[in-house]
């Protein structure tokens, strides 16, 4: 299975398939993958061997189809997937007088330039230097999602309770029964071999541990993903994250 496929990033869109002939599909298809692939292996730093998070892929793959359209539709009135400066600066004027938000141009901004930058390693083609511009969350510095002091505490508490379970001893034997029953759809085992282990095993601290560090270190999903055990310096209760990783 490819990188692509297992990214879950869809290669084609439906208005596209509905645009194109079957030729043509197959044509795109094969770009799309190229492109697609090397966004999420090594896109954010080919140098460094380093791809973009998957929603971040996403969100480029689902821009650049549309951009793509337009130069088909509007453009050129043809099917290509020789996409010039001029398709891009054409583009960007159109955005500019869009009545999307600034944020928004700004993101089908970053796709179109990192388009080029694909183009430039795999196609011998040359990055772009936009005329135009735009500038995300102007007039307003503030995160676009955060969480407050008092959902930060709501979060740690909940995730206390989150997959627990009662203590094995603390139980009666119908509700011990009822439990087991429980742990085994959960760990997907048969009822017979679930015992004290696996009580202990439903309560570990691994996912409360997750999510403190997450909090503390104000770490995104994907920087929580791509952490290592090894950062952790439990003496000192510090994240010691390494240049390369940060």
């Amino acid at each position: 299975m490819s990188q692509v496929k297992k990214a879950g990033i869809r290669l084609v869109t439906k208005p596209a398939e509905e645009y194109l002939s079957e030729r043509q599909l197959t044509d795109y298809r094969e770009h799309r993958e190229r492109l697609i692939d090397w966004m999420v292996n090594i896109g954010k730093d080919p140098e460094h061997g380093d791809g973009y998070a998957h929603d971040t892929a996403n969100g480029r793959a689902y821009r650049l189809d549309l951009f793509y359209r337009n130069v088909w539709k509007e453009q050129e009135g043809r099917y290509t997937t020789e996409i010039t400066h001029d398709h891009a600066d054409a583009y960007m004027k159109e955005l500019a007088y869009g009545d999307t938000s600034q944020e928004n141009k700004a993101s089908h901004l970053k796709a179109v330039k990192m388009l080029f930058r694909w183009r430039a390693y795999a196609l011998d083609g040359e990055e772009w230097e936009p005329e135009i511009t735009f500038s995300p969350n102007t007039g307003n510095t503030n995160p676009k999602d955060f969480l407050t002091r008092e959902e930060r505490g709501a979060v740690r508490e909940a995730v206390l309770e989150h997959g627990s379970v009662p203590n094995y001893n603390a139980l009666t034997p119908e509700q011990r029964d009822r439990w087991k029953i429980h742990l085994a759809q959960r760990f997907e085992m048969p009822k017979k071999d679930v015992g004290p282990d696996e009580f202990k095993r439903a309560n570990s601290w691994k996912v409360p541990s997750l999510f403190w560090t997450a909090l503390d270190a104000g770490l995104r999903p994907i920087e929580v993903q791509r952490s290592k055990v090894q950062w952790l310096d439990v003496q000192n209760a510090l994240l010691r994250i390494p240049k390369q990783d940060s």
